[in-house]
């Protein structure tokens, strides 16, 4: 059985149909499921291995089971169905789709050998990091055929695109690549010499990198580009800063009663006094928990709402609870949608890492950003739960900002991100290689 396919999708596989390594970059909402399905299905190999999400191994095992007839559908994150298809994957002549989450596949070392197969990699910016397991593990699996699926190929850090180009068979070494594409300069950190970005240039002959990733099967698409979607609007909400966050930036340290808890916040570390200080700007901001209880009682309208940790959860559940709101919550230990179907003033509480990318959620066309999310690729694909097809309503985005925090800084850093990332949708100029 064939899916019915919309022109742009279609287009997507005309474009590469004589190669057999190819990363669809298509924006959030344009089907990417299909595309990549329908090309790992023509190009026809026995053996197929679909890396994904954990929260989306069941749908890509739907989406085959339900598509596509004559073909066996393994969920591999299964142990008993793991250990039958390493036993007897030779044996089969049926063809093979076997699916399994990327940071269980690393731990599967009989995968490796596996020899000739199709490897189709869902959101491809989960390797990014060439020094992660997960990434070494995939550079090392034997694909004659590579798919890779993203909206957001990398979070705005060219220097991180080497992996999914090494994939798609450009065979540019990794030194070469971050020489010829990155601006690198020295900084001393502790007395030692150390490797960062130029922020003030980051990025060299781009122009060039785009047209070598379009030559080796790259294929750019925008929302944009494809269909009409209602327009969206950014609201910024910005709250004063709390007196214990002055205290904490100046000092490394704050003590203070939240509830009937005694809190003492140490920043010791760079990471630990940067996570302090966003928390102190999300959970223990009295200010801006006001300003979001004053979001949510303005409206009736179904709200989703993106957070970072699970004390912010807390106190959101808290003020949800105070206003009476119908409640949903997706995160690492939930998913539960239900208030979200089935009550128009409901709250979904979402967090970045769990939500952010795969749920359809245009039945809201409002998100609140209760605090900002440091990861560009999820922040931009969170936009993506409501801005999609089906969509009728203009989308609104509240920005919920403390003032002179860093969190104005990390909605810039997202911001210049945002740019990289869209300059490589960007047609290139000429034919550079």
């Amino acid at each position: 059985m064939s899916v019915d396919l919309y022109p742009h999708q279609k287009e997507a596989l005309d474009l590469t149909s004589k190669l057999n390594r190819v990363a669809y970059y298509y924006d959030m909402g344009l089907g990417k499921t299909f595309i990549g399905s329908e090309k790992l299905m023509n190009i026809n190999n026995q053996i197929n291995i679909v890396l994904c999400q954990k929260s989306k191994v069941n749908d890509w095992v739907d989406h085959f089971y339900n598509h596509y007839n004559g073909i066996a559908v393994i969920d591999l994150t299964n142990k008993k169905n793991y250990q039958e298809f390493i036993d007897n994957y030779y044996l089969t002549s049926m063809k093979v789709v076997a699916v399994i989450n990327y940071e269980l596949a690393w731990r599967r070392t009989e995968l490796l050998k596996l020899k000739g197969i199709t490897l189709m990699l869902d959101e491809s910016s989960m390797i990014q990091n060439v020094k992660a397991k997960k990434t070494k593990f995939i550079m090392k699996l034997d694909a004659d055929a590579v798919i890779l699926l993203s909206g957001t190929p990398t979070s705005g850090k060219y220097e991180n695109l080497w992996s999914q180009c090494h994939l798609l068979g450009w065979k540019i070494s990794y030194d070469a690549f971050q020489t010829v594409y990155v601006n690198w300069k020295k900084i001393m950190v502790g007395g030692f010499p150390q490797k960062i970005v130029d922020k003030a240039d980051p990025y060299k002959n781009v122009e060039r990198l785009k047209s070598k990733m379009r030559e080796h099967g790259a294929v750019f698409k925008k929302t944009e580009e494809v269909i009409d979607l209602p327009a969206q609007q950014f609201i910024e909400v910005k709250v004063k800063k709390n007196s214990n966050y002055s205290k904490f930036m100046k000092q490394s340290f704050v003590a203070f009663k939240n509830h009937d808890q005694e809190l003492e916040l140490i920043g010791d570390t760079t990471l630990t006094k940067k996570l302090y200080a966003r928390q102190l700007c999300g959970a223990y901001s009295s200010y801006k928990l006001q300003a979001f209880k004053d979001l949510i009682e303005s409206t009736n309208e179904r709200l989703i709402v993106f957070y970072n940790f699970n004390n912010e959860l807390e106190e959101l559940v808290k003020v949800c609870s105070d206003c009476d709101k119908p409640i949903s919550q997706v995160n690492g230990s939930v998913k539960d949608l239900t208030a979200y179907e089935a009550y128009d003033n409901s709250v979904t509480l979402v967090q970045y890492q769990a939500g952010a990318m795969g749920l359809n959620l245009q039945k809201s066309n409002r998100i609140i950003y209760y605090t900002p999310c440091e990861r560009s690729e999820l922040f931009e694909q969170s936009k993506k739960r409501i801005h999609r097809i089906g969509q009728e309503k203009p989308c609104y985005y509240y920005l919920m900002i403390c003032e002179k925090t860093v969190e104005e800084q990390i909605y810039e850093t997202l911001k210049k991100r945002k740019d990289y990332t869209d300059d490589l949708f960007k047609s290139y100029k000429g034919t550079n290689s």
